[in-house]
């Protein structure tokens, strides 16, 4: 079966690239993350891994063209791969042995074909995603559009529909694993095109799956291990995946061509006890005693995956290139909640949800017209400052796959009841982990309402390339004396900003958060400059 090969996203907004020099050519054998060419882009060199095993038919680009990214790059004979045919005979390793045959080809009758359905594009910059949930399972019968299965990117849950109809034969991911964009997600048995003779064996390339790589027993690694010297040979993908469960790839005895160090290799590696690893490292064909921890004792490791994955890196680049200042203040809110107490009813009726952050979110608005600072970007290299036309108000929402921060759109030009059926949507799509990646997109400025799980002060850490972040802390009925110097019960809420010192300072963030103060604890003040 001939698949083409898609040239991956290989950095955030980068569509082309020049192909520096071809590593394989047309004939060759080929192994799962092997190197099959350097590619130039605008910022770097990267090495292009296959995501195949078999023979290479076609190479679209020569030496020096422009090699478009979702584009194919070559194509790879996967039939020829997986039943061994090949100029140079090669000898399977254990690994690639259980990929085969767990990876047994389907077979299509009379009149039907088997084709893969080919993971595509779900967002800028994703090439993996984690399989979340299956919707069908193997011999269910499927229309165009059904949802087949559940998704995780490190931005959102994400729905991936069937483009054909027919029967699913084949699922290549188990639940937990981690799919790759442009390779095969499912295999569907469909009708055969009207004047196509359809072949009675159709073979279907599957990627091998962790849990199915990861199945090779320790005494088998420990007798395949080889020495390794110098510099260990690996694709940029397995060594990857050996940073991330920090493995230290020298110590890693490969089993591929050469000695080249596979995704398997790794994956036997970290299933093998300490005490074996050790023996290992020192005596590759000494024999290994192990101990296995109790269940009760055992440390749980879990891989940090999707949105919480990308809210660690956005969180330490943040705070590593902008230079936080914090500034709190206390809010008196009493008249604020009597009047969403007054307008409650009449929205109920409309099916609008009213809460205090549209009215949070609207006088942040009016506020940022008077201190536009507060809502501008500042370039890389700290010499332009954007000031943004729109004000795109981000909330925090704490869900169960992690933080996401959805914004509301344009809150300048809306009304409050406008504002609260957007809060109320992006509320609902957050908390089913379902936010679309249009809704997190090109935010302005953010809002944290830690107070909904009882905290009253924070120190959040800014939202780059936003400016700042407030912090709502939860309202409190708390002792003020009012105009004639009776104590009386008020409902103050404190707020915590995050500012960018490099172009806010502390005058600025003052002045604006007493303006902002002031549309919420006179509400109707606020509601005089609406328009």
């Amino acid at each position: 079966m001939i698949q083409d090969f898609i040239l991956p996203d290989i950095g955030e907004g980068i569509v082309e690239c020049e192909l520096v020099e071809w590593l394989v050519k047309e004939g060759d054998h080929i192994e799962e993350d092997q190197p099959i060419a350097d590619v130039m882009t605008d910022k770097a060199l990267v090495q292009i891994p296959s995501m195949h095993k078999g023979i290479v038919v076609k190479l679209h680009y020569k030496q020096g063209e422009i090699a478009k990214v979702h584009a194919p790059l070559f194509a790879v004979d996967t039939a020829s791969g997986q039943s061994g045919e090949s100029s140079t005979p090669i000898a399977p390793t254990p690994v690639e042995s259980e990929q085969k045959t767990t990876a047994a080809a389907p077979t299509a009758p009379a009149g039907k074909i088997i084709k893969d359905f080919i993971l595509p594009d779900i967002g800028e910059g994703i090439v993996e995603c984690e399989l979340v949930e299956w919707m069908v399972k193997e011999g269910d019968e499927v229309v165009e559009d059904q949802p087949v299965a559940d998704v995780m990117t490190d931005k959102a849950l994400v729905q991936i529909p069937c483009m054909d109809h027919g029967r699913i034969v084949k699922l290549y991911y188990k639940q937990g694993e981690i799919a790759k964009v442009h390779a095969p997600l499912f295999a569907i048995e469909i009708d055969a095109p009207a004047g196509s003779v359809a072949a009675p064996t159709a073979t279907v390339s599957a990627p091998a799956p962790v849990a199915q790589a990861a199945a090779v027993t320790v005494t088998t690694a420990v007798v395949s291990t080889s020495s390794n010297k110098g510099k260990a040979l690996a694709s940029p993908a397995v060594r990857r995946i050996a940073r991330e469960y920090e493995v230290d790839i020298q110590q890693v005895s490969g089993t591929g061509k050469d000695g080249r160090v596979l995704k398997g290799d790794i994956l036997n590696f970290i299933q093998q006890p300490k005490t074996a690893q050790a023996a290992t490292e020192s005596a590759p064909t000494a024999s290994v005693t192990t101990t296995t921890a109790t269940a009760e004792t055992a440390d749980r490791v879990e891989p940090i995956r999707g949105i919480k994955a990308a809210m660690a890196k956005q969180m330490v680049r943040s705070v590593s290139t902008i230079p936080h200042f914090t500034y709190a203040e206390e809010i008196d809110i009493t008249d604020l909640m009597a009047l969403r107490l007054q307008l409650k009813p009449k929205l109920e009726t409309q099916g609008i949800k009213l809460t205090l952050m549209p009215f949070f979110m609207k006088s942040m608005a009016l506020a940022i017209q008077a201190y536009p600072v507060l809502n501008s970007r500042v370039n890389a290299d700290c010499t332009e400052l954007t000031y943004l036309s729109r004000i795109n108000i981000g909330m925090a929402v704490d869900t169960p796959i992690g933080l996401l921060v959805p914004n509301v759109k344009d809150v300048q030009t809306l009304s409050i009841k406008q504002v609260a059926q957007e809060v109320s949507r992006l509320t609902d799509a957050a908390r089913a982990g379902r936010v679309s990646q249009e809704d997190q997109k090109e935010g302005t400025i953010s809002i944290s309402n830690i107070g909904a799980l009882g905290g009253t002060v924070a120190t959040p850490i800014i939202n780059a390339p936003e400016a700042a972040i407030v912090a709502l802390g939860r309202v409190q009925s708390l002792p003020r004396f009012d105009a004639q110097g009776n104590v009386v019960a008020r409902q103050i809420m404190q707020v915590s900003w995050s500012g960018d010192h490099r172009i806010i300072d502390g005058g600025t963030i003052a002045r604006f958060c007493n303006l902002w103060k002031q549309y919420l604890e006179d509400p109707a003040s606020m509601l005089v400059e609406l328009h």
